[in-house]
């Protein structure tokens, strides 16, 4: 047995318009492992609710599944969601992209009434209800609001994302690039990364400072 702590993340697909942002999900894989943890890959096992021609930003006709997108940045090393057990963990982050928003939950297009994907929601309440820390970002943290409510986030400074907040019963703190909004009460991290007009040095240093806020609380 290893005395690491145990960092579970969420993925939401692969790909920035339709799945989990790639350079996100990577760089808090890679802030895990820097800071002394380990993580284990988890996603729905759905179809994701379109396919997005990356280099056109267009929808295409294809059908792809969640769980088998995801495991394109696993590397294969991925399970269902629905196999999450919050007793297994220490941890639990959420990285953004669209599929925070397409696939997790509907807040992309149904904003502070969206609807949550059922193991996402699961695996949320049940890490909150045994008291452990949540991080998320960019998207993720309006998925974090939608499903606890009485939270405190951040995604940035997008008025109208958080606007959707505040509506969900949550609060939202405005920040720049690599800062983390810590909610002690609810051992909750959140940073908004590509929300903002972000290069991939300030992803990686949101990435690192949620991280280690998230493994503080531990």
């Amino acid at each position: 047995m290893t005395n690491k702590k145990q960092t579970a993340v969420i993925l939401s697909g692969c790909g920035v318009y339709d799945g989990a942002e790639i350079h996100e999900s990577v760089l808090t894989l890679l802030a895990i492992a820097k800071q002394g943890a380990e993580y284990s890959l988890f996603a729905p096992d759905v179809e994701q609710y379109h396919v997005i021609n990356h280099i056109k930003g267009e929808p295409t006709e294809e059908k792809r599944n969640v769980l088998v997108e995801a495991a394109r940045i696993a590397r294969g090393d991925i399970k269902p969601l629905s196999e999450y057990n919050a007793a297994d963990f220490d941890a639990l982050i959420l990285p953004g992209g669209f599929g925070a928003a397409k696939n997790l939950s509907t807040v992309a297009f149904d904003g502070p009434k969206c609807m949550v994907d059922t193991e996402t929601e699961r695996a949320v309440k049940e890490t909150h209800a045994a008291n452990k820390p949540i991080g998320a970002l960019c998207i993720a943290p309006a998925v974090i609001a939608k499903i606890l409510g009485e939270v405190t986030v951040t995604i940035g400074q997008d008025e109208g994302t958080a606007q959707a907040i505040e509506a969900m019963g949550a609060n939202h703190m405005t920040t720049n690039h690599g800062e983390v909004i810590i909610d002690e009460a609810n051992k909750i991290a959140t940073t908004p990364c590509y929300m903002l007009d972000a290069n991939i040095l300030q992803i990686a240093e949101g990435a690192d400072n949620v991280v280690k806020a998230v493994l503080d609380m531990v």
